[in-house]
């Protein structure tokens, strides 16, 4: 069976297929794939774009830099990440060598389609009630077409089969704002985002 076919039974059969996964080109360059976490039966999903390089060399997601910002703002936000499942669109590191260092490629919409598949089985297993888009990318994966954040945001939007979604920036993008007092008003709005997608599940 190819792995274009696999309907994993269980998430570390899911992580297994993902490691053989040569449905795009981007494994061939990354150190390994880096599937989601979190729990198993996780009411609230959040999709980030694809893998740092901290997450591409421990094979985790959200480890990183902005990971750490991310787990910051969910304890601000009364979130626990061991309730919630953390993943990305895309599950290899797509970058370009500079160097010593290895800097991030958002990737293009072939790559993102076709690693839809996995978003989709991870959906399938888990079965979130409620799912958070951060970054343009993982908003494709879930809507299947581009749109901006800017026009959704705010909103809690409905997917084509009705699961509801938060869409949210990165907090890669955080990270690259130098204006504390602009830093400070857009982590706000972040952690409203997250707390919005987190109170939808009492509704």
């Amino acid at each position: 069976m190819s792995d274009a076919e696999v309907e994993a039974a269980s998430l570390d059969a899911l992580a297994l297929a993902e490691a053989a996964c040569t449905r795009c080109p981007l494994y061939r360059h990354a150190t390994q794939v880096v599937p989601g976490e979190g729990h198993r039966q996780a009411r609230m999903m959040v999709v980030g774009e694809q893998p740092g390089d901290k997450e591409d060399l421990a094979g985790r997601p959200f480890v990183g830099p902005a990971g750490r910002l991310f787990d910051s703002i969910l304890d601000q936000a009364g979130i626990p990440r061991d309730q919630i499942f953390v993943t990305n669109a895309v599950k290899h590191f797509k970058f370009q060598p500079r160097g010593k260092r290895r800097l991030h490629r958002s990737p293009n919409a072939g790559e993102i389609d076709r690693c839809n598949w996995w978003l989709g089985q991870e959906r399938k297993l888990v079965a979130p009630a409620v799912l958070v888009a951060m970054g343009a990318t993982a908003l494709r994966s879930l809507l299947g077409r581009p749109a901006t954040i800017s026009s959704l945001r705010g909103t809690i939007q409905r997917l084509s089969d009705d699961t509801p979604m938060v869409a949210t920036v990165h907090p890669s993008w955080l990270l690259r704002i130098r204006d504390s007092a602009q830093r400070a008003e857009e982590e706000a709005r972040f952690l409203a985002d997250l707390r919005r997608g987190w109170q939808a599940l009492d509704r």
